[in-house]
C-alpha cells in the first residue's frame, strides 16, 4: 500500500496503528545508530557545520514534546533544563557538547515516548496527522544526519557496501518528453516546502540512466580537473583553495567500487564535473519529471516504480547495507522513463536554488523551511542510503549550501 494511501485512510483507529508502528520502527532505528558508541563519541563535534550525534538524539525527543505534548495535548515541560540544550536556537553548535549520557538520553526519549503513546490514544487524530507525520519525518531526517556525523569520525570507513560484481554498464542518457507534470505533494506527509502540488511545464531534455559513478569521477580526477580554473565558477574555484580540496570527501581508487555512485562532493564539484564532460545538473524539476511521471498516462507516482511503499527490493535506503551499492542494483526501482537509483543510495544535487512553491504557506513554523529561501542553498533530491522510508518519495526536497559535502551526495546530468 502507498505511503499517501496509507496515511490517509478515513479509519482513525487505522491512522492511530500507523502512527504508533512508524514511530516505533523509526525510534528501534535510530537507536540502533547508538549501540556501539562510548560517551566520548557521542558528544564529539567532528565537524564545524554539524552538531554531536548526543545532540541530535536528545533534540529528537525535546522536538517530540514541543510539539505532540506542550503544543497538541498542552502538556508543561517535561524537563525545562532541556530547552536552551536541546532546541534548535538554543545554543551554538561549537557548545552542545557538554551532554547527559546516552542512557540519560534514551530515559529522556522513552519518557516522553510513553507520554506521546498515551496521548495518541485520545487524538483527535484527523484534526491532526499533519503534525504528526512531521515529527515522525523530522526524527527521520536527524537520525540520517548521526550516520553523517559519525561518518566524519571514521572516514577511514568509506561508506560503501561490500563491491559486488562490476557489470558493464551502458553510460546512455534517456529522453524525457516535454510537457506539463504534477510536480510537488498534497499529502498529509508532504513537508511544507514540497506543497503546493502544482502543474509544470518542462521542456525536452535528456537525462543520465545513471548517477555519476566512481569510475566516471575518477577520469575527471585522473584528468587534472581539481587544478584547472576552466571547469569551476568562481565561487567554486575559490572554496577549492581556500580548503586545499583535490578529490571528493569519501573517495577510493579501488576498481571493485566503480559502478558505485560518487559520493561526498559539494554541488561546486558536481557542476565542475558537469563542466568536463559538457554536460549540466538538472533542474529539480527536470528530476522530480525524470523520476516519477508516467510518459504513457501523464501520472506522477509517489516512487519512481509506482505508489508502494519502499522497501530494500526497490532501492538502498534506512541503513540496509551499511553503504552505497552499485547504480545497477534496482532493477525493481527503475523510473518510467528508464532511470536507476532515483531514490536511496545518494542525494543528488539540482541546479535549483531552494524556494518555496508559488502559493507557499510555512508549516508547522517559519523556521523549518522559510529561514532557508534565501538563493545561498541548492536543492537535493532522492535521498540517501541512510535515509528512512518516511522521508523517501520523489516529491521531497533537501537543501544545502554549495560547499557541503559531508553529507552523502552525489549527482546525476543532463544534456
Amino acid at each position: 500500500m502507498s505511503l499517501t494511501g496509507t496515511i490517509s485512510t478515513n479509519s482513525p483507529n487505522s491512522t492511530k496503528d500507523i502512527l504508533r508502528d512508524a514511530f516505533t520502527q523509526c525510534r528501534q532505528t535510530t537507536l540502533k545508530q547508538f549501540a556501539e558508541l562510548d560517551n566520548a563519541a557521542f558528544c564529539c563535534q567532528s565537524h564545524p557545520e554539524f552538531s554531536p550525534a548526543g545532540w541530535h538524539l536528545g533534540h529528537i525527543g525535546f522536538t517530540e514534546e514541543l510539539w505532540l505534548l506542550r503544543h497538541l495535548a498542552g502538556t508543561s515541560p517535561m524537563q525545562p533544563q532541556f530547552h536552551r540544550l536541546y532546541a534548535a536556537d538554543g545554543l551554538p553548535k561549537t557548545e552542545r557538547v557538554n551532554l547527559p549520557s546516552f542512557e540519560e538520553t534514551c530515559d529522556y526519549l522513552q519518557r516522553i515516548r510513553d507520554e506521546v503513546f498515551h496521548y495518541l490514544d485520545v487524538a483527535p487524530i484527523e484534526e491532526q496527522k499533519p503534525l504528526w507525520w512531521f515529527i515522525l519525518q523530522h526524527e527521520s531526517q536527524h537520525s540520517e544526519t548521526v550516520a553523517l556525523v559519525l561518518q566524519q569520525q571514521n572516514l577511514s570507513a568509506l561508506p560503501f557496501s561490500k563491491p559486488g560484481s562490476n557489470s558493464q554498464l551502458e553510460f546512455d542518457s534517456v529522453t524525457v518528453p516535454g510537457g506539463e507534470f504534477e510536480m510537488g505533494n498534497d499529502g498529509v506527509e508532504a513537508a511544507d516546502n514540497e506543497r503546493p502540488r502544482h502543474r509544470r511545464f518542462v521542456e525536452e531534455f535528456q537525462i543520465d540512466r545513471y548517477p555519476v559513478t566512481c569510475g566516471q569521477y575518477r577520469q575527471f580526477i585522473e584528468a587534472g580537473g581539481y587544478d584547472k580554473r576552466q571547469y569551476w565558477s568562481e565561487a567554486g574555484w575559490q572554496w577549492l583553495h581556500e580548503n586545499g580540496i583535490s578529490q571528493q570527501l569519501y573517495w577510493t581508487n579501488n576498481p571493485e567500487f566503480d559502478n558505485y555512485p560518487v559520493c561526498g562532493v559539494s554541488w561546486y564539484e558536481a557542476n565542475a564535473y558537469a563542466q568536463f564532460v559538457g554536460k549540466r545538473l538538472p533542474t529539480e524539476a527536470e528530476w522530480e519529471k525524470a523520476a516519477r511521471c508516467n510518459p504513457q498516462t501523464g501520472e506522477s507516482y509517489a516512487y519512481p516504480w509506482g505508489n508502494d511503499f519502499p522497501d530494500a527490493s526497490r532501492c538502498n535506503h534506512r541503513l540496509f547495507n551499511r553503504g552505497t551499492t552499485p547504480v545497477d542494483a534496482y532493477p525493481d526501482g527503475v523510473s518510467p522513463v528508464g532511470c536507476w537509483d532515483m531514490l536511496g543510495n545518494v542525494w543528488e544535487w539540482t541546479a535549483t536554488t531552494f524556494e518555496g512553491y508559488s502559493g507557499f504557506d510555512f508549516f508547522p513554523y517559519p523556521g523549518y523551511s522559510q529561514a532557508y529561501f534565501d538563493g545561498n542553498h541548492y536543492v537535493l533530491r532522492g535521498g540517501s542510503w541512510a535515509t528512512r522510508p518516511w522521508a523517501l518519495r520523489t516529491a521531497f526536497r533537501n537543501w544545502y549550501y554549495p560547499h557541503i559535502r559531508q553529507i552523502f551526495s552525489g549527482f546525476r546530468l543532463c544534456v
